[in-house]
């Protein structure tokens, strides 16, 4: 631009100068040599300014071809954007309507599960009515047997007290039938509660909320629970042959892993799972493998336990406590990630629910990370039940756990993150668990397994 204002501002200069000459050599009788000399440096200088506006009319040029490249450029780059982004919107909407779909099946499904639920519910509250009247009837026929042995001590039986105890034994025999089908109910509510959670856990990652369904909320809900009767428990039955604990059932010459029924002392017929592993048989009373199991469970499931033998399940803090206060117990912890298995053994003391469960341990012998602080007292707690003076966790950061000074980190009944396919092994999914060092690991399935540790004269 420069050198055109130049060239504009001498071309007229230059003009005028060579008119004015021109007017000279008409009025004078002969030219100068200097004016033509004169008009060859305004020539000279003409050209210099017109070759400098050339050069810059080139430079020009192509700065404005290079300009004009960079934007064709940057326009295919954001046709290319544009076309992708437009097949992902396409793909994303297609995905909405299959998981409009799926939502819609799964609320159809979610509201037959709910029918059944409450049909198992009222069948086991008839059934738990019926046991109750059958024990009446089975106390009030003892109590009729007994006064008879009493007053006729050295009468041989007649008839009427024959009838009488095979009526008994019939009844017996009602009662235990009665109790292995509310056993068997029980265990198929607590199946389809755990569908109905995993149905809401589906319903909550399409991000569709129900206003008309309260179950769908983000708080952790607990299983219905029915009052005075718990998961593989039996009462008010006498089974003086029913061994103590998964030892013994070993001694007995059973050395196969598997659900027994256990009475440990002083206290109720329970099932158990029995690990069988080095020549001898462990209590399984922790086991998750798969995250099918909601571990965010309340102090009374906890307490009294939840889920299933055979899968994930939690066997309870009273069950626990009934079998190690008999003897000197060893706790065996196995934790396996994606890559290793390791295990951890501990010497320890359960207390009972008046300490809330305290645990005081010790490590014995093991390759695997340290899962509890030793030589402190550790008390149980639930998000629903905070023990004196415990550290304040949030109710959906975690399960129940023997907490020290830290929410969740080291917790093996906290979340269990569902697997990623494509994720690296240490962050596939599992439990994101922190041990006493300090070290993180993704833990993809725990036991937690208990055994006297003097097996040899334990009976």
């Amino acid at each position: 631009m420069y050198t055109i204002k130049l060239f504009l501002f001498i071309a007229p200069l230059v003009i005028s100068s060579r008119t004015d000459q021109d007017y000279t050599s008409l009025d004078s009788i002969s030219p100068e040599p200097k004016s033509r000399f004169a008009m060859l440096d305004d020539v000279k200088i003409l050209a210099n300014g017109l070759l400098q506006l050339g050069h810059g009319l080139k430079d020009f040029v192509h700065k404005t071809k290079g300009q004009i490249n960079d934007i064709f450029q940057k326009l295919n780059i954001f046709d290319q954007s544009f076309y992708d982004l437009s097949l992902q919107t396409n793909e994303i909407k297609e995905e909405e309507k299959e998981l409009r779909r799926a939502t819609s099946k799964l609320q159809v499904k979610n509201e037959e599960v709910k029918n059944m639920s409450l049909e198992l519910d009222s069948k086991l509250e008839s059934l738990l009515e019926e046991k109750i009247l059958l024990q009446q009837k089975v106390r009030y026929l003892e109590d009729q047997l007994t006064n008879l042995i009493k007053n006729q001590p050295q009468i041989q039986e007649h008839l009427e007290v024959t009838s009488l105890k095979t009526l008994v034994e019939q009844q017996d025999n009602s009662i235990k039938d009665l109790l292995q089908i509310v056993e068997e109910q029980y265990r198929q509510l607590n199946q389809q509660q755990s569908q109905i959670k995993e149905i809401e856990n589906q319903l909550r990652r399409t991000g569709i909320k129900e206003s008309t369904e309260n179950s769908l909320s983000s708080k952790p809900r607990a299983p219905r629970t029915t009052p005075s009767f718990h998961l593989n428990e039996t009462k008010n039955v006498e089974h003086d042959d029913i061994p103590a604990d998964c030892t013994i059932i070993y001694n007995q010459g059973k050395h196969t892993s598997g659900i027994y029924s256990i009475r440990p002392s002083n206290s109720q017929v329970f099932n158990v799972y029995c690990d069988v592993k080095s020549g001898s048989s462990w209590t399984l009373i922790q086991h998750r493998i798969d995250g099918s199991q909601n571990f965010n469970e309340t102090w009374e499931n906890y307490k009294y336990g939840f889920g299933r033998l055979d899968g994930e399940f939690w066997l309870g803090l009273e069950k626990i406590y009934s079998i190690v206060k008999q003897s000197n117990y060893i706790l065996r912890i196995e934790l396996e990630d994606w890559k290793d298995k390791y295990y951890t053994e501990y010497s320890f003391h359960l207390g009972d629910h008046e300490t809330n469960y305290t645990l005081h341990l010790a490590e014995i012998s093991g390759n695997g990370p340290k899962a509890f602080p030793e030589h402190k007292d550790l008390m149980f707690s639930t998000w629903d039940h905070k023990a004196k003076g415990h550290f304040n966790c949030p109710e959906s950061n975690s399960g129940g756990w023997w907490c020290h000074d830290v929410c969740g980190e080291n917790n093996l009944n906290g979340k269990y993150n569902k697997p990623r396919a494509k994720a690296k092994p240490e962050r596939k999914g599992g439990i994101c668990w922190k041990s006493q060092d300090g070290r993180l690991y993704s833990i993809k399935a725990t036991k937690m397994l208990i055994h006297p540790s003097d097996s040899e004269n334990y009976e």
